[in-house]
């Protein structure tokens, strides 16, 4: 398998990298010859414009600016090529059916680059809350400022993954969003607030800024069943619930739990995955729907913001 990448930015060098260490990287296409250069000559691989990609690939990886998702995505599968997109998937939910449309009618694989499904954390995390019903769940991601993705809104650079993190533990409608947010350090917003209501009542808070004092990654969960609080930074995870390992105080048959996790390389994780679809002809985990459905709710949250 060959697989070319669009894009020599910065998610674009670090697939660059990974694919060439697992040798099957067939080159890098990018609008700025001199980027394409620096990275081909990193790895080993050819700088190619577009079409010379296509052909000298089985699949590709899309990690240009979300602006250019759908023209170039539907190039790849125009072309019968397997498609890695970056997230978002599009820029619009009209170009997000689209390429999943056509994916699906040339039985290509399509992945979008929603990574955390493939960390350990999340892993963790699934793991710990199975049987767990949360009914309200705050999330928290935000960083300093670096001047990277300033094409897009802190909502589809950062919030979008905890978007489709809340998305994947309620199975329940998403029925109304409000948010505020503003621009800071660039002419997008670059924090946001987002507050969530499902159909089922449950409710979502979730905080995103890359204009923050310090990084921080959290979430808590509370329902009937206790509280999981999560620390991704720290990696660790805590809950209280009935027939927990260590007692609670006052609390008869409620005890407390804690879990940890090692953290390995997401990335190569899910270009596994792709590969790992494409050879088996499977659906991937972060597949064209699941994007969908996180682009939607971020352009909810930004079309909230926009009448806050």
């Amino acid at each position: 398998m060959k697989i070319g990448v669009i894009g020599a930015g910065h998610f674009g060098r670090f697939h660059a990298l990974k694919l060439a260490k697992a040798g099957v990287l067939s080159g890098i296409a990018d609008a700025s010859a001199e980027r394409a250069g620096q990275i081909a000559a990193e790895t080993g691989a050819p700088a190619l414009d577009v079409a010379g990609l296509l052909a000298a690939s089985d699949a590709v990886v899309v990690a240009a600016p979300t602006a250019f998702h759908f023209d170039l995505g539907m190039q790849v599968l125009a072309a019968g090529r397997h498609l890695f997109m970056e997230k978002p998937i599009a820029a619009t939910l009209e170009q997000a059916d689209a390429l999943i449309e056509a994916a699906a009618a040339r039985n290509l694989t399509l992945q979008v680059g929603h990574i955390e499904r493939y960390s350990a954390a999340i892993m963790t995390l699934r793991r710990e809350l199975a049987g767990f019903s949360a009914r309200s769940l705050t999330a928290t991601r935000v960083a300093p400022f670096r001047p990277r993705s300033l094409d897009v809104s802190v909502v589809l650079d950062l919030m979008i993954h905890d978007l489709d993190l809340v998305l994947s533990l309620v199975p329940s409608p998403l029925a109304e969003v409000r948010a505020v947010g503003r621009p800071v350090m660039s002419q997008l917003p670059d924090y946001s607030v987002a507050q969530l209501l499902f159909a089922d009542g449950t409710q979502a808070q979730i905080t995103a800024s890359r204009v923050a004092v310090a990084m921080e990654r959290r979430l808590t969960l509370l329902g009937d069943a206790g509280e999981v609080r999560v620390d991704f930074l720290a990696r660790e995870l805590r809950a209280l619930r009935p027939g927990g390992a260590e007692a609670a105080e006052n609390m008869p048959r409620w005890g407390r739990d804690a879990a940890t996790w090692t953290e390995h390389d997401s990335l190569e994780a899910e270009q596994n995955a792709f590969m790992a679809a494409i050879i088996k002809a499977q659906t991937p985990e972060a597949n064209g729907a699941i994007a969908r459905a996180a682009l939607s709710a971020a352009l909810q949250v930004e079309a909230a913001m926009r009448g806050a």
